[in-house]
């Protein structure tokens, strides 16, 4: 979840291409300035636009709130391309995301957010920390979808929270839990 920032209008004619059998070339006036952020799968860097900065995929992986690591070759380039036809889907669907473009295998432009510290997931079926939880068998067709916060935190295992901890933890107001569950 993500708070959006005002942002000028960026026309794609910046970012040209050409594509040759299934490989897509590009060539943009987009130029990495300094490292703002790494973290476990992720850099981001600063652009001379303000508003934009260039997310690059690495091809590290973790498990178990990072404390097993490894690197999975070409992993950065699978991610970048899936997050990238997911955001597409999303905003044809009306719903707002931070991507702008692709701007190479591993590279996005994306505008420039203020990160809501929520993950959410939604069930429709048990599995995972859900059983685990409530000691439902993994497999059973739950009779409505369950809606869950965690709370992104690595040190406290990523906590199942509710709305009320978000609110208590100033994670999000009132307004952007609605937007989130509307959204979701």
């Amino acid at each position: 979840a993500c708070r959006r920032q005002e942002v000028a209008t960026l026309h794609y004619n910046a970012c040209r291409f050409r594509q040759y059998a299934d490989t897509v070339i590009w060539r943009n006036d987009m130029e990495r300035r300094n490292k703002i952020y790494e973290g476990k799968a992720k850099i981001l860097y600063e652009t001379d636009n303000p508003d934009l900065v260039i997310q690059y995929f690495k091809d590290d992986a973790t498990a178990f709130d990072a404390t097993k690591r490894g690197t999975i070759a070409q992993k950065g380039l699978c991610n970048n391309k899936i997050s990238a036809r997911i955001f597409e889907y999303l905003q044809d669907k009306g719903i707002p995301t931070h991507f702008e473009r692709m701007l190479s295998d591993r590279e996005m432009l994306v505008k420039r957010v203020e990160i809501i510290p929520l993950e959410v997931t939604i069930r429709n079926i048990a599995a995972g920390g859900l059983s685990k939880l409530l000691g439902i068998e993994e497999g059973v067709v739950l009779e409505s979808p369950v809606f869950e916060y965690h709370y992104k935190n690595d040190a406290l295992h990523d906590p199942l929270i509710n709305d009320y901890h978000a609110l208590a933890l100033k994670l999000a107001t009132k307004e952007e839990l609605a937007t989130i569950k509307d959204l979701s």
